[in-house]
């Protein structure tokens, strides 16, 4: 197998490194950091993919240049809310789920400060990752908007790895393959 797989997204071409998840299981390694041209890219054909929306949430970390860039896209004051890995000193009364992804070992927890899940209540919520595999922080971001009485209009991501390409309650630009050895 190569040592890299060539993902073409938003009209621009990326090597993506090949990498061991187990030794049943290797993932293209997609990292939108530092790439702005790939952010901008990506977020403008994003945006105009998803319906109309009042506020963008995304996990803590991959996923906020993309939800960074829609925001700044979308213009007027747009927000952008990060759920957090770790409760901060700042955060007051903060609310969280578990989530487990495929790309780190250990189980997690997303936060979120009251006053952020206070102004997502009643409003149109953009849920964004930059990609979408097991659908677990995907699941866990949901949580947390439920939670806030948030109202989900729609998921987005730059990619869809495996069986999540599948899925039709999802936006996503591409496929990502899984690589079974």
């Amino acid at each position: 197998m190569s040592e890299y797989y060539t993902l073409k997204v938003a009209g621009l071409e990326r090597k993506l490194p090949i990498c061991e998840v187990n030794e049943h299981l290797d993932i293209a390694g997609f990292v939108m950091f530092s790439d702005v041209e790939l952010t901008v890219a990506c977020a403008e054909a994003l945006l105009k993919k998803v319906p109309k929306f009042d506020v963008i949430v995304t996990a803590e970390s991959k996923g906020i240049p993309l939800a960074y860039e829609m925001s700044r896209q979308v213009g007027g004051g747009m927000r952008y809310i990060v759920a957090r890995k770790m409760p901060k000193l700042y955060m007051r009364d903060p609310i969280s789920v578990d989530v487990r992804s495929i790309t780190t070992a250990a189980d997690q927890k997303l936060w979120l400060d009251r006053n952020e899940a206070d102004y997502l209540k009643g409003k149109r919520i953009l849920v964004v990752d930059d990609v979408i595999s097991t659908g677990e922080s995907l699941e866990a971001l949901d949580k947390l908007v439920a939670y806030a009485e948030g109202n989900i209009v729609a998921q987005a991501a730059v990619l869809a790895e495996g069986d999540a390409a599948k899925r039709t309650d999802i936006v996503f630009l591409e496929e990502l393959p899984l690589f079974f050895k």
